[in-house]
């Protein structure tokens, strides 16, 4: 461990410079590119103590709460294609309710971007976590919705920080999705309720999309982003946070995996991997290659936005429940989920704090 302190220096001084000039064109990369003085940035007594006081201020007991409301009661599920009787909206439509009034109690000026999708249909002849199957053109179709709060950045409001989370649950079978992905839903709306309280340097983002439906709503947001021509200089994905297999829980292993596909996205990984060892040393961090863009990060790797990590529990996922009935919130593993939020915390912060060459 104390080895690797000694290296975070050297770790993170290449880490922003790279993450700014990947997400911009060619002919943008010069002006955008940020050189970061990263050995400044935790061996600053005051930092490291404002960066630990954020971290401190993340609840369980808070995570908790939201998770059970959203995938249990009074939400069985998240999904488009089932009201509960008597109610005028569906199930998601409910959660984004949720989701929307608790962002606003805490200041946040809520956005809605609407995306029609479709549910899929379920497929019996598969295995049970991959029944999932394509909709019929004649099947219905539902406005989706991406909800999005912020916080303003100071000093250069023009770089983001995304942190995002699908919040659906499976639309093919009565799932109620806790860990999948609930868990990651309420990491990020936790990431918001901490930060609410902060002043920070960049835009730090919240986006809470949909892909248990088809199309997934982070593509569209993914694409908008490019259009408009954000300035997205990381993205952190939450699916998943402290979910493992059955060993691994039996044993109270506490686990985080942060999974990259690019350069950038491997920088913002080792990133990950310091803030861990700093931060929250009881968390067993692994790092992973996957073969291509996946999950709601790819979405924007696929966008232009090369730094984007998803952190999860597992990798390969070995949650026993994924994609079932049984996908309950007694099964989630709160403290491990908060663990993982106040890693990603500290990564994002230290982001924040990295004064650009000017």
């Amino acid at each position: 461990m104390t080895r690797l302190a000694m290296t975070m220096g050297a770790v993170l001084g290449v880490v922003l410079g790279n993450l700014s000039a990947a997400c911009a064109a060619p002919e943008e990369a010069d002006s955008q590119r940020i050189v970061a003085a990263w050995t400044k940035v935790w061996d600053d007594p005051q930092t490291d103590a404002g960066i630990r006081a954020v971290l401190g201020a993340v609840d369980p007991a808070r995570m908790s709460k939201h998770v059970f409301y959203l995938a249990k009661d009074p939400l069985p599920f998240r999904k488009l294609n089932y009201t509960l009787p008597g109610h005028s909206k569906s199930t998601l439509d409910e959660a984004d309710d949720y989701l929307a009034d608790q962002l606003q109690s805490w200041g946040y000026r809520v956005e809605r971007e609407g995306v029609r999708v479709q549910a899929f249909r379920r497929d019996a002849t598969k295995p049970k976590h991959a029944q999932y199957a394509s909709p019929r053109p004649e099947d219905p179709w539902y406005t989706a919705h991406n909800l999005y709060a912020q916080r303003r950045g100071r000093t250069r409001p023009e770089e983001i920080i995304l942190i995002l989370a699908h919040k659906d649950s499976q639309s093919w079978v009565d799932s109620p999705g806790a860990n999948d992905n609930a868990i990651g839903t309420v990491g990020v709306l936790e990431m918001a309720c901490v930060l609410s309280r902060q002043t920070t340097e960049r835009t730090v983002r919240f986006l809470f999309c949909n892909e248990e439906h088809t199309p997934w709503t982070s593509v569209t947001a993914a694409e908008n982003a490019k259009k408009r021509g954000d300035r997205i200089v990381a993205v952190f994905n939450l699916d998943g946070i402290g979910s493992k297999g059955p060993d691994e829980t039996k044993a109270r292993k506490k686990t985080n995996v942060t999974g990259y596909t690019t350069p950038e996205g491997q920088r913002l990984a080792q990133l990950m991997t310091a803030a861990c060892a700093r931060y929250v040393p009881s968390l067993t961090q692994r790092v992973e290659k996957r073969p291509r863009p996946g999950d709601d990060d790819g979405s924007f790797v696929r966008a232009g936005y090369s730094a984007a990590v998803v952190n999860i529990g597992s990798w390969p996922y070995a949650d026993p429940h994924y994609h079932a009935e049984s996908d309950v919130p007694e099964h989630c593993d709160v403290d491990n989920a908060a663990m993982a939020v106040r890693a990603t915390l500290a990564a994002v912060l230290a982001l924040d704090r990295a004064a650009p060459n000017r």
